[in-house]
Protein backbone atom coordinates (compact mmCIF):
# COMPACT_ATOMS: atom_id res chain seq x y z
CA UNK A 1 0.00 0.00 0.00
CA UNK A 2 1.22 3.34 -0.90
CA UNK A 3 2.06 5.99 1.70
CA UNK A 4 0.01 9.38 1.84
CA UNK A 5 1.65 12.46 2.05
CA UNK A 6 5.28 13.00 1.58
CA UNK A 7 7.74 10.88 3.90
CA UNK A 8 9.85 12.62 6.68
CA UNK A 9 12.89 13.89 6.38
CA UNK A 10 16.07 12.55 8.79
CA UNK A 11 16.28 13.40 12.19
CA UNK A 12 18.44 16.26 13.12
CA UNK A 13 20.94 14.37 14.79
CA UNK A 14 21.51 12.59 11.24
CA UNK A 15 21.56 15.43 9.29
CA UNK A 16 24.23 16.98 11.74
CA UNK A 17 26.30 14.27 11.20
CA UNK A 18 26.33 14.34 7.42
CA UNK A 19 26.55 17.99 7.25
CA UNK A 20 29.77 17.17 9.81
CA UNK A 21 31.32 14.63 8.04
CA UNK A 22 31.19 16.86 4.91
CA UNK A 23 32.70 19.98 6.63
CA UNK A 24 35.73 17.45 8.12
CA UNK A 25 35.95 15.67 4.06
CA UNK A 26 36.96 19.28 3.01
CA UNK A 27 39.38 20.36 5.82
CA UNK A 28 40.83 17.37 5.69
CA UNK A 29 41.13 17.97 1.70
CA UNK A 30 42.62 21.16 2.20
CA UNK A 31 44.74 20.14 4.50
CA UNK A 32 46.35 17.44 2.08
CA UNK A 33 45.63 19.15 -0.93
CA UNK A 34 46.34 22.66 -0.16
CA UNK A 35 49.31 23.35 -2.32
CA UNK A 36 47.66 21.93 -5.58
CA UNK A 37 44.24 23.22 -4.81
CA UNK A 38 45.74 27.08 -4.97
CA UNK A 39 45.56 27.77 -8.62
CA UNK A 40 41.75 26.77 -8.73
CA UNK A 41 41.17 28.78 -5.54
CA UNK A 42 42.97 31.70 -6.92
CA UNK A 43 40.69 31.39 -10.26
CA UNK A 44 37.96 30.66 -8.82
CA UNK A 45 37.99 33.62 -6.72
CA UNK A 46 38.96 35.99 -10.08
CA UNK A 47 35.95 34.34 -11.54
CA UNK A 48 33.78 35.04 -8.76
CA UNK A 49 34.85 38.93 -8.28
CA UNK A 50 34.56 39.38 -12.15
CA UNK A 51 31.22 37.74 -12.32
CA UNK A 52 28.76 40.97 -11.99
CA UNK A 53 30.89 42.13 -14.44
CA UNK A 54 29.76 39.67 -16.95
CA UNK A 55 26.45 39.73 -16.38
CA UNK A 56 26.23 43.42 -16.76
CA UNK A 57 27.33 42.84 -20.23
CA UNK A 58 25.47 40.27 -20.55
CA UNK A 59 22.43 42.08 -19.77
CA UNK A 60 23.98 45.00 -22.57
CA UNK A 61 23.52 42.48 -25.21
CA UNK A 62 26.51 40.35 -25.25
CA UNK A 63 26.98 36.32 -25.42
CA UNK A 64 28.69 35.22 -22.23
CA UNK A 65 31.71 33.65 -24.39
CA UNK A 66 31.78 37.36 -25.70
CA UNK A 67 31.52 38.39 -22.39
CA UNK A 68 34.52 36.39 -20.66
CA UNK A 69 36.78 36.91 -23.51
CA UNK A 70 36.37 40.54 -23.22
CA UNK A 71 37.14 40.55 -19.66
CA UNK A 72 40.17 38.25 -19.94
CA UNK A 73 41.79 40.25 -22.57
CA UNK A 74 41.15 43.21 -20.48
CA UNK A 75 42.46 41.47 -17.32
CA UNK A 76 45.46 40.44 -19.30
CA UNK A 77 46.09 44.11 -20.29
CA UNK A 78 46.32 44.91 -16.63
CA UNK A 79 48.39 42.30 -15.47
CA UNK A 80 51.03 42.97 -18.52
CA UNK A 81 51.11 46.71 -16.97
CA UNK A 82 51.44 45.85 -13.38
CA UNK A 83 54.25 43.75 -14.52
CA UNK A 84 56.00 45.56 -16.36
CA UNK A 85 55.59 49.03 -14.75
CA UNK A 86 54.10 48.99 -11.44
CA UNK A 87 56.10 45.42 -9.61
CA UNK A 88 59.77 46.51 -10.96
CA UNK A 89 59.41 50.08 -8.83
CA UNK A 90 57.52 48.83 -5.96
CA UNK A 91 60.03 46.07 -5.28
CA UNK A 92 62.69 48.87 -5.86
CA UNK A 93 61.44 51.53 -3.63
CA UNK A 94 61.02 48.64 -1.12
CA UNK A 95 64.71 47.58 -1.23
CA UNK A 96 65.53 51.38 -1.26
CA UNK A 97 63.45 52.06 1.77
CA UNK A 98 64.76 49.24 3.86
CA UNK A 99 68.78 50.10 2.95
CA UNK A 100 68.08 53.57 3.88
CA UNK A 101 66.69 52.64 7.33
CA UNK A 102 69.77 53.33 9.30
CA UNK A 103 70.31 57.01 8.00
CA UNK A 104 66.53 57.53 8.84
CA UNK A 105 67.27 56.24 12.24
CA UNK A 106 70.38 58.58 12.53
CA UNK A 107 68.12 61.15 11.49
CA UNK A 108 65.54 60.85 14.28
CA UNK A 109 68.39 60.38 16.67
CA UNK A 110 69.98 63.60 15.85
CA UNK A 111 66.51 65.25 15.75
CA UNK A 112 65.93 64.20 19.31
CA UNK A 113 69.24 65.20 20.73
CA UNK A 114 69.35 68.55 19.46
CA UNK A 115 66.05 69.04 21.29
CA UNK A 116 66.45 66.51 24.04
CA UNK A 117 70.03 66.87 25.33
CA UNK A 118 69.95 64.25 28.00
CA UNK A 119 70.14 61.35 25.14
CA UNK A 120 73.52 62.30 24.18
CA UNK A 121 74.35 60.15 27.40
CA UNK A 122 75.88 57.16 26.18
CA UNK A 123 73.86 54.94 28.46
CA UNK A 124 70.68 55.96 27.15
CA UNK A 125 68.26 53.28 26.80
CA UNK A 126 66.61 55.87 24.12
CA UNK A 127 69.87 56.54 22.26
CA UNK A 128 70.65 52.38 22.36
CA UNK A 129 67.05 51.52 20.98
CA UNK A 130 67.62 54.14 18.35
CA UNK A 131 70.35 53.28 17.18
CA UNK A 132 69.78 49.52 17.42
CA UNK A 133 66.86 50.03 14.75
CA UNK A 134 67.89 50.79 11.72
CA UNK A 135 70.60 48.29 11.71
CA UNK A 136 67.67 46.01 12.92
CA UNK A 137 65.22 46.91 9.91
CA UNK A 138 68.48 46.67 7.34
CA UNK A 139 69.40 43.79 8.44
CA UNK A 140 66.11 41.76 9.22
CA UNK A 141 64.45 43.63 6.52
CA UNK A 142 65.75 42.85 3.61
CA UNK A 143 66.03 38.95 4.58
CA UNK A 144 61.87 39.40 5.56
CA UNK A 145 61.51 40.93 2.05
CA UNK A 146 63.26 38.06 0.12
CA UNK A 147 61.64 35.50 2.66
CA UNK A 148 58.17 37.09 1.31
CA UNK A 149 59.08 36.58 -2.28
CA UNK A 150 60.55 33.81 -2.27
CA UNK A 151 57.74 32.22 -0.21
CA UNK A 152 55.32 33.66 -2.74
CA UNK A 153 57.15 32.12 -5.66
CA UNK A 154 56.98 28.80 -4.57
CA UNK A 155 53.03 28.93 -3.66
CA UNK A 156 52.62 30.92 -6.58
CA UNK A 157 55.01 30.14 -9.34
CA UNK A 158 55.03 31.98 -12.62
CA UNK A 159 53.74 28.53 -14.25
CA UNK A 160 50.42 29.09 -12.28
CA UNK A 161 50.17 32.68 -12.76
CA UNK A 162 50.98 32.79 -16.47
CA UNK A 163 48.74 28.99 -17.89
CA UNK A 164 46.90 27.85 -14.41
CA UNK A 165 44.91 30.27 -12.68
CA UNK A 166 43.81 32.38 -16.31
CA UNK A 167 42.40 29.02 -17.39
CA UNK A 168 40.25 27.92 -14.61
CA UNK A 169 39.77 31.63 -14.27
CA UNK A 170 38.06 32.19 -17.66
CA UNK A 171 36.15 28.35 -17.56
CA UNK A 172 34.93 29.19 -14.61
CA UNK A 173 33.45 33.03 -15.12
CA UNK A 174 32.30 31.39 -18.27
CA UNK A 175 30.50 28.64 -16.88
CA UNK A 176 29.59 30.20 -13.36
CA UNK A 177 25.98 30.76 -13.75
CA UNK A 178 25.89 26.93 -14.30
CA UNK A 179 27.62 25.77 -11.46
CA UNK A 180 25.30 27.95 -9.19
CA UNK A 181 22.33 26.24 -10.82
CA UNK A 182 24.23 23.08 -10.72
CA UNK A 183 24.44 23.08 -7.42
CA UNK A 184 21.28 24.76 -6.18
CA UNK A 185 19.67 21.43 -7.80
CA UNK A 186 21.56 19.39 -5.43
CA UNK A 187 20.79 21.11 -2.21
CA UNK A 188 18.35 18.59 -0.05
CA UNK A 189 14.73 19.20 -1.07
CA UNK A 190 13.46 19.65 2.24
CA UNK A 191 15.60 22.40 3.12
CA UNK A 192 16.33 24.37 -0.16
CA UNK A 193 14.37 27.55 1.06
CA UNK A 194 16.62 28.01 4.14
CA UNK A 195 19.84 26.92 1.78
CA UNK A 196 19.04 29.31 -0.59
CA UNK A 197 18.27 32.29 1.96
CA UNK A 198 21.55 31.70 3.68
CA UNK A 199 23.67 31.48 0.63
CA UNK A 200 21.90 34.49 -0.58
CA UNK A 201 23.07 35.98 3.06
CA UNK A 202 26.47 34.59 2.35
CA UNK A 203 26.77 36.16 -0.93
CA UNK A 204 25.99 39.50 0.00
CA UNK A 205 28.38 39.18 2.86
CA UNK A 206 30.95 38.31 0.75
CA UNK A 207 30.14 40.72 -2.24
CA UNK A 208 30.08 43.61 0.30
CA UNK A 209 33.23 42.78 1.60
CA UNK A 210 35.67 41.01 -1.18
CA UNK A 211 34.29 42.90 -4.14
CA UNK A 212 33.32 45.70 -2.71
CA UNK A 213 36.63 45.82 -0.04
CA UNK A 214 38.87 44.49 -2.57
CA UNK A 215 38.06 47.36 -4.66
CA UNK A 216 37.86 49.95 -1.91
CA UNK A 217 41.97 48.92 -1.30
CA UNK A 218 42.94 49.00 -4.75
CA UNK A 219 41.56 52.65 -5.53
CA UNK A 220 42.52 53.89 -2.02
CA UNK A 221 45.89 52.25 -2.73
CA UNK A 222 46.31 53.79 -6.25
CA UNK A 223 45.45 57.20 -4.70
CA UNK A 224 47.87 57.25 -2.16
CA UNK A 225 50.51 55.89 -4.35
CA UNK A 226 49.84 58.33 -7.05
CA UNK A 227 49.58 61.33 -5.66
CA UNK A 228 52.70 60.69 -2.65
CA UNK A 229 54.48 60.13 -5.88
CA UNK A 230 53.60 63.40 -7.26
CA UNK A 231 53.90 65.35 -4.29
CA UNK A 232 57.59 64.10 -4.26
CA UNK A 233 57.74 61.71 -1.56
CA UNK A 234 60.66 59.39 -2.28
CA UNK A 235 59.05 56.22 -0.90
CA UNK A 236 55.41 57.19 -2.46
CA UNK A 237 54.46 53.95 -4.14
CA UNK A 238 55.52 51.63 -1.00
CA UNK A 239 53.48 53.69 1.44
CA UNK A 240 50.69 53.66 -0.82
CA UNK A 241 50.38 50.08 -1.36
CA UNK A 242 50.85 49.51 2.42
CA UNK A 243 47.80 52.10 2.73
CA UNK A 244 45.40 50.09 0.61
CA UNK A 245 46.66 46.65 1.94
CA UNK A 246 45.62 47.53 5.40
CA UNK A 247 42.96 49.85 4.57
CA UNK A 248 40.29 46.62 5.11
CA UNK A 249 40.39 47.12 8.87
CA UNK A 250 38.82 50.34 9.47
CA UNK A 251 40.98 53.86 10.03
CA UNK A 252 44.13 51.89 9.98
CA UNK A 253 45.53 51.84 6.73
CA UNK A 254 45.10 55.91 6.83
CA UNK A 255 46.42 55.59 9.84
CA UNK A 256 49.57 53.69 9.22
CA UNK A 257 50.05 54.87 6.06
CA UNK A 258 49.92 58.28 7.55
CA UNK A 259 52.34 58.04 9.88
CA UNK A 260 55.07 56.01 7.59
CA UNK A 261 54.39 58.94 5.39
CA UNK A 262 54.36 61.75 7.24
CA UNK A 263 57.64 60.30 9.16
CA UNK A 264 59.44 60.43 5.74
CA UNK A 265 58.17 63.28 4.77
CA UNK A 266 59.35 65.34 8.22
CA UNK A 267 62.72 63.70 7.19
CA UNK A 268 62.92 64.45 3.22
CA UNK A 269 61.16 67.93 3.55
CA UNK A 270 62.15 68.93 6.93
CA UNK A 271 62.16 72.92 6.79
CA UNK A 272 59.63 73.12 3.69
CA UNK A 273 56.28 73.15 5.35
CA UNK A 274 54.21 73.26 2.74
CA UNK A 275 55.19 70.12 1.34
CA UNK A 276 54.82 68.36 4.68
CA UNK A 277 51.31 70.12 4.71
CA UNK A 278 50.72 68.50 1.33
CA UNK A 279 51.02 64.96 2.33
CA UNK A 280 49.52 65.26 5.55
CA UNK A 281 46.17 66.82 3.26
CA UNK A 282 46.60 63.83 1.01
CA UNK A 283 46.31 61.50 3.57
CA UNK A 284 42.86 63.78 5.08
CA UNK A 285 41.31 63.95 1.47
CA UNK A 286 42.26 60.10 1.04
CA UNK A 287 40.57 59.43 4.92
CA UNK A 288 37.44 61.70 3.64
CA UNK A 289 36.97 60.02 0.21
CA UNK A 290 37.37 56.41 1.53
CA UNK A 291 35.00 56.85 4.53
CA UNK A 292 31.58 59.00 2.73
CA UNK A 293 32.06 57.96 -0.74
CA UNK A 294 34.01 54.44 -1.52
CA UNK A 295 33.22 52.55 1.37
CA UNK A 296 29.73 53.65 1.76
CA UNK A 297 28.78 53.17 -1.86
CA UNK A 298 31.10 49.81 -2.88
CA UNK A 299 30.88 47.93 0.45
CA UNK A 300 27.62 49.60 2.53
CA UNK A 301 26.89 49.33 5.89
CA UNK A 302 25.85 46.23 6.94
CA UNK A 303 28.54 43.75 5.80
CA UNK A 304 28.58 41.78 9.09
CA UNK A 305 32.34 41.05 8.62
CA UNK A 306 33.98 42.26 11.46
CA UNK A 307 37.64 43.02 11.46
CA UNK A 308 38.74 41.38 13.81
CA UNK A 309 36.71 38.23 12.82
CA UNK A 310 38.23 38.26 9.70
CA UNK A 311 41.80 38.60 11.44
CA UNK A 312 41.03 35.71 13.30
CA UNK A 313 39.80 33.54 10.71
CA UNK A 314 42.92 34.59 8.28
CA UNK A 315 45.67 34.16 11.41
CA UNK A 316 43.72 30.55 12.06
CA UNK A 317 43.46 28.91 8.11
CA UNK A 318 46.46 30.36 7.27
CA UNK A 319 48.58 28.67 10.55
CA UNK A 320 46.51 25.20 9.61
CA UNK A 321 46.08 25.05 6.36
CA UNK A 322 49.23 27.63 4.81
CA UNK A 323 48.74 29.64 1.81
CA UNK A 324 45.39 28.23 1.23
CA UNK A 325 43.85 28.43 4.09
CA UNK A 326 44.02 32.30 3.88
CA UNK A 327 42.22 32.05 0.49
CA UNK A 328 39.40 30.38 1.82
CA UNK A 329 39.32 32.31 5.18
CA UNK A 330 37.34 35.21 3.81
CA UNK A 331 34.52 32.66 2.57
CA UNK A 332 34.87 30.62 5.60
CA UNK A 333 34.41 33.64 8.07
CA UNK A 334 31.21 34.82 5.93
CA UNK A 335 29.21 31.58 5.91
CA UNK A 336 29.89 31.04 9.61
CA UNK A 337 29.25 34.54 10.48
CA UNK A 338 26.05 34.08 9.06
CA UNK A 339 25.44 30.68 10.27
CA UNK A 340 25.84 31.97 13.54
CA UNK A 341 23.27 34.92 13.13
CA UNK A 342 21.18 32.44 11.82
CA UNK A 343 21.54 29.47 14.50
CA UNK A 344 20.71 32.52 17.18
CA UNK A 345 17.74 33.81 15.11
CA UNK A 346 16.95 29.96 15.73
CA UNK A 347 17.29 29.89 19.26
CA UNK A 348 15.99 32.98 20.55
CA UNK A 349 12.78 31.78 18.60
CA UNK A 350 12.74 28.75 20.57
CA UNK A 351 11.16 27.54 23.83
CA UNK A 352 14.41 27.06 25.43
CA UNK A 353 15.01 30.51 25.22
CA UNK A 354 11.84 31.93 25.72
CA UNK A 355 10.29 29.46 27.79
CA UNK A 356 6.64 28.51 28.31
CA UNK A 357 5.27 31.00 29.99
CA UNK A 358 6.13 33.59 27.26
CA UNK A 359 4.24 31.22 24.44
CA UNK A 360 1.10 30.82 26.13
CA UNK A 361 -1.02 32.42 28.75
CA UNK A 362 -1.63 30.19 32.04
CA UNK A 363 -5.58 30.12 32.16
CA UNK A 364 -6.91 30.97 35.69
CA UNK A 365 -8.57 28.81 37.36
CA UNK A 366 -12.46 29.18 37.46
CA UNK A 367 -13.97 30.15 40.21
CA UNK A 368 -18.24 28.23 40.38
CA UNK A 369 -20.92 30.07 42.59
CA UNK A 370 -21.36 27.23 44.55
CA UNK A 371 -17.65 27.05 45.47
CA UNK A 372 -17.45 30.53 46.34
CA UNK A 373 -20.68 29.85 48.84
Amino acid sequence: MAHKGRAMGLPISQQAKYWGLAALVFLVLMYLMGNVLVPFLVGGAIAYFLDPIADRLERMGMSRVAATAVITLVMFLVVVLLVLAVIPTLIQQTAALVNAAPEIARNLQTFLTDRFPDLLDETSIMRKTLADIGDFIQSKGADLAQGLISSAMSVLSAVIFIVVVPVVAFYLLLDWDKMVARIDALIPRDHVATVRRLAGEIDKVLAGFVRGQLTVCLIVGAYYSVTLMLAGLQFGLVVGAIAGAVSFIPYVGAIIGGILAIGLALFQFWGDWLAIGIVVAIFVMGQFIEGNILTPKLVGNSVGLHPVWLLLALSAFGSLLGFAGMLIAVPVAAALGVLMRFVTAQYQASLLYSGVASTAEIPLPVVRDEDAR
